[in-house]
């Protein structure tokens, strides 16, 4: 299944985006401010959709990842 089709931006432009929400804990309009300065114009409000969309995803698979990395 890819999560991405249909997407006006690029996969990996979405997957720094949240990963910069969940890493850093900014804000939606700190994060616009980091996009603009690299070039990228978004609104706060299409980051707020896709930290809802695919952060269950990125949690899902930080668990896993954990799960399967952890030491015993």
């Amino acid at each position: 299944m890819n999560h991405f089709n249909g997407r006006y931006f690029q996969r990996d432009i979405i997957l720094a985006t949240v990963g910069y929400y969940f890493r850093f804990s900014l804000s939606y309009r700190d994060i616009v401010e980091l996009l603009r300065n690299r070039g990228i114009t978004v609104h706060h409000t299409t980051v707020m959709r896709w930290v809802h969309h695919y952060g269950p995803i990125f949690k899902a698979l930080w668990h896993r990842y954990r799960t399967d990395h952890s030491t015993s």
